[in-house]
């Protein structure tokens, strides 16, 4: 009796790892499926955007991407990355603090509001500032009367921007830090460490990865906006287009060089953002060991 009870576990075993094991047909067939998927839906339409973008030649090029309006497009893009990033990445690390650290009232409603910018769409997140905003919005008599301009300008932009980018560094921060604990926090404090000391010689060394991990997803998005963007913008060349607007205007000008010279661009930023992503990733999960 005693040998058939061990033998029983073993045939049961040995009888799960063989249906776990799949037939090499299923599993070959999966692969090409995936690779066959990837290929079609990203890297050839990656490929595309710099097979046309080089169609006319490096110097045709080189001539879309210096052009007066390009330039400034990719400065107004990297100055809204440049102050949403840093305003999200403060947001980010207090809530995710404040929500894996502490108990309180309102708690769970903090963490619903946070996920509002991933449940509206950001054309209508657009709409939201354009109605108080806007030459007749809430403020809008308010604003003209002082000669401050929102809408329509670099303000808003960055407004739009910040607010679809809500989101990204607290949502990355927030499960990290629950991981963590608050162990270490709790014993700096009973060492006598200040609040200030214990962030920054314990909380913040322990999120670093992970804070870099959202800022690089934040920038990206910043980077990309649309939808938000081009509604509070205004669509002025050479004022208030970011780089996916400046695409926008090109390709509707017939300007198929210049648009995909300026889409590849984006199409770098991508790249570069992925490969962070990854080896952020790495350094995330190596970090929680």
């Amino acid at each position: 009796m005693a040998t058939a009870a061990i033998e029983v576990p073993r045939k049961s075993e040995a009888g799960a790892r063989a249906i776990r094991r799949d037939p090499p047909l299923v599993r070959w067939g999966l692969t090409v499926l995936a690779l066959g998927a990837l290929g079609a839906f990203i890297v050839l339409p990656l490929a595309a955007v710099f097979v046309q973008a080089f169609a006319k030649g490096v110097p045709a090029y080189l001539a879309a991407i210096r052009e007066p309006d390009t330039l400034s497009a990719i400065k107004l893009s990297l100055l809204v990355a440049g102050v949403s990033v840093p305003l999200n990445v403060v947001f980010g690390v207090a809530a995710a603090w404040a929500i894996a650290k502490f108990q309180f009232k309102g708690k769970n409603v903090l963490v619903t509001l946070i996920d509002i910018p991933f449940a509206v769409s950001p054309v209508v997140s657009g709409l939201i500032f354009v109605l108080i905003f806007g030459a007749q919005g809430w403020f809008g008599e308010w604003l003209s009367d002082h000669d401050i301009r929102i809408v329509f300008a670099v303000p808003g932009i960055i407004l739009a921007t910040t607010f679809v980018t809500f989101p990204f560094v607290a949502r990355e921060l927030i499960p990290l830090m629950q991981s963590q604990g608050s162990d270490e926090e709790e014993a700096a404090l009973t060492l006598g460490a200040s609040g200030w000391q214990m962030f920054f010689k314990i909380t913040l060394p322990n999120i670093r990865w992970g804070l870099l991990y959202g800022v690089v997803l934040c920038t990206a998005r910043a980077l990309g906006e649309f939808g938000a963007v081009s509604v509070v913008s205004g669509h002025i060349r050479g004022q208030t287009n970011t780089l996916p607007l400046h695409v926008e205007i090109l390709y509707n000008e017939y300007n198929y060089s210049g648009a995909f010279a300026v889409a590849s661009l984006l199409s770098v930023i991508a790249v570069i953002t992925l490969t962070l992503k990854k080896f952020l990733e790495w350094k995330t999960k190596e970090g929680a060991k």
